[in-house]
């Protein structure tokens, strides 16, 4: 199957597809004699698989991992889940993160909400950030 009907099979471009190449999650084709990209059939499930790792939030580096075991012959599950309660961490802390900066804006908002600039100093940037 030559890219551009991958790239139909499995709703990527051919960039991406040529991409995965690269970053080893797609294991380089075959060519045909006029130098063209051959892929193997079983190829529109690992760029599934792969569009479903990033839409479930893991990144191209785990999924490559996860590939790298299965390619090993072994059942990925238990290396997935390490993955997964990792990269849930991760989200969970990010969240947190978020909601303080959140918090930080709304109360910059209001300061400046409540500010008048006549009142701001010539020496001051911005007058409302401050000790934010």
């Amino acid at each position: 199957m030559r890219i551009g009907e991958l790239a139909s099979a499995t709703g990527v471009t051919a960039k991406t597809l040529r991409f995965y190449e690269a970053e080893g999650l797609l294991h380089a084709p075959e060519r045909t004699p006029g130098g063209y990209r051959d892929y193997p059939p079983g190829a529109v499930d690992r760029v599934a698989f792969i569009r479903h790792a990033q839409a479930a939030g893991l990144t191209l580096r785990q999924i490559r991992e996860i590939l790298l075991v299965r390619d090993g012959g072994h059942a990925p599950c238990g290396h997935v889940a390490d993955l997964v309660g990792h990269r849930l961490d991760e989200v969970e802390q990010r969240l947190r993160e978020l909601h303080a900066t959140r918090t930080q804006l709304r109360l910059l908002k209001q300061r400046l909400d409540d500010l008048d600039p006549a009142d701001c100093p010539p020496s001051a940037i911005c007058a409302a950030i401050k000790d934010v």
